[in-house]
């Protein structure tokens, strides 16, 4: 169902080229929205600029990097042209990197020895630049949209954004030193923003994905036959629901925290969409 708030609004959806953030850009042309489709990869929001087309919607895809700051002004101004002032932000881009991940989930007095195993890297041997990495892009690479973006909204008077926290923000994943910490910091980052920004109109929530099924959580999470790696099963053991995201999963609760006539007095909350895995124990 359509739903006629989202007509005309200029949506900025940033990591658009995702899964999870395509299937959201989608779904706001869908309803009505004038959607810019920000990330690295131009060929990904090509796509996905010509699923929306195709639809009979709006897709303006602008390539860009949003930890940089004058690259996202940049990019404001080129929607601001040829769309309009947004009105409504999904910080979807993040992500993780596998050097800056550990290779066991507890303390091995190998990672500590004279000589340490091939191909092994605990908490001691992670390179705090790695680590670095994670962090600016999880959260200088929402906060930047924020600051750009969120002037539109201020000048109108009123705006909405959606921030992309994660599990890991409430119960660490073992392994996942830096993107736990920097996906913590998206939750406090909300909470702060959504206070800051109430005078000027804005609501700022986000919304705390489980685990979805995604190029990359595929290849950590499922074997090339479709069974579970031993992660994946148990990721599934802690997972009431039994069964992975789809990115479809989250249309209802990111559509609603944007939408002012149904979520007009909610700002500042995190929405778990994550089958029940943030409350199960796993006993």
């Amino acid at each position: 169902m359509k739903n006629s708030f989202f007509q005309n609004r200029i949506a900025v959806v940033t990591g658009a080229g995702g899964t999870l953030c395509s299937a959201v850009a989608v779904e706001l042309a869908r309803q009505g929205a004038k959607v810019a489709l920000l990330g690295r990869t131009m060929d990904k929001l090509e796509r996905v600029a010509a699923a929306i087309r195709s639809a009979g919607g709006t897709g303006l895809p602008v390539s860009v990097d949003v930890t940089d700051a004058a690259a996202v002004e940049a990019a404001r101004q080129r929607i601001a042209e040829q769309l309009g002032p947004c009105a409504l932000l999904v910080n979807g881009a993040g992500g993780n990197r596998n050097d800056a991940v550990t290779t066991t989930t507890e303390f091995q007095p190998a990672e500590i020895a004279e000589k340490i195993p091939e191909g092994m890297r605990g908490f001691f041997n992670l390179d705090p630049a790695r680590l670095l990495d994670v962090i600016t892009l999880n959260t200088i690479g929402t906060i930047v949209p924020c600051q750009v973006f969120g002037r539109d909204m201020a000048r109108q008077g009123r705006g909405a954004i959606v921030n992309f926290a994660s599990m890991n923000s409430y119960r660490p994943l073992t392994k996942n030193l830096a993107y736990s910490l920097s996906k913590a910091g998206v939750v406090n980052l909300t909470q702060w923003l959504a206070v800051y920004l109430a005078p000027a109109g804005i609501r700022v929530n986000a919304v705390a994905p489980g685990f979805f099924a995604n190029e990359r959580s595929r290849k950590i999470l499922m074997t090339e036959d479709g069974g579970l790696t031993a992660r994946g099963q148990t990721v599934m053991a802690h997972t009431p629901m039994k069964r992975f995201g789809e990115a479809t999963d989250l249309l209802g609760s990111v559509c609603w925290l944007l939408n002012d006539e149904q979520a007009g007095f909610v700002t500042g909350i995190t929405i778990a969409v994550d089958g029940g895995f943030a409350a199960s124990s796993g006993v």
